[in-house]
């Protein structure tokens, strides 16, 4: 409690876990990285990799229940990140699971052989600077981008604003 821990925005959205929603979260996502002033390639990384996530969940989080289930993902809003924890209360992975997962394109396999979603994990950690992947009751996967400091992500003003 002690700690000085950086304030964040927390902007949280719940969603069932169903495909037709997942434009919803990378619609979020986007709104919110675009706010921040992430470049169009970054907003394009942070939706894939969100999009990615919310895959997971939808593909195996909830498959050998039928209680009604949900995506829940939480946007930290820092002053130089972004931080996104998109969680379920579903079955988890196994640890081979994400091992195998994290490969660099499961080796030995094609691309053309991998299933839509396949590279769910990889594919996260090679767009994101930071994920971790906790696995409470359900799985929690966090990814975070760094705002960049070289001057074109973090202005709000347009050329136009400037010559004004």
């Amino acid at each position: 409690m002690g700690q000085n821990r950086p304030k964040a925005d927390v902007i949280q959205l719940t969603l069932p876990s169903k495909a037709e929603y997942l434009g919803v979260a990378r619609l979020t996502v986007s709104g919110i990285a675009n706010r921040m002033g992430f470049s169009y390639d970054e907003i394009e990384d942070i939706k894939l990799a969100v999009g990615e996530a919310c895959t997971n969940v939808v593909r195996h989080a909830y498959k050998e229940t039928e209680n009604p289930c949900s995506i829940h993902i939480q946007c930290h809003v820092y002053e130089d990140r972004l931080v996104i924890e998109v969680s379920d209360q579903g079955v988890g992975f196994s640890n081979e699971l994400i091992a195998e997962q994290l490969m660099p394109i499961y080796a030995g396999k094609n691309l053309e052989d991998l299933d839509e979603g396949g590279l769910g994990l990889y594919l996260i950690h090679t767009l994101m600077d930071e994920v971790e992947i906790r696995s409470e009751s359900g799985v929690v996967v966090s990814m975070t981008k760094y705002v960049r400091q070289d001057g074109v992500a973090g202005n709000d003003w347009t050329i136009s604003e400037a010559e004004i």
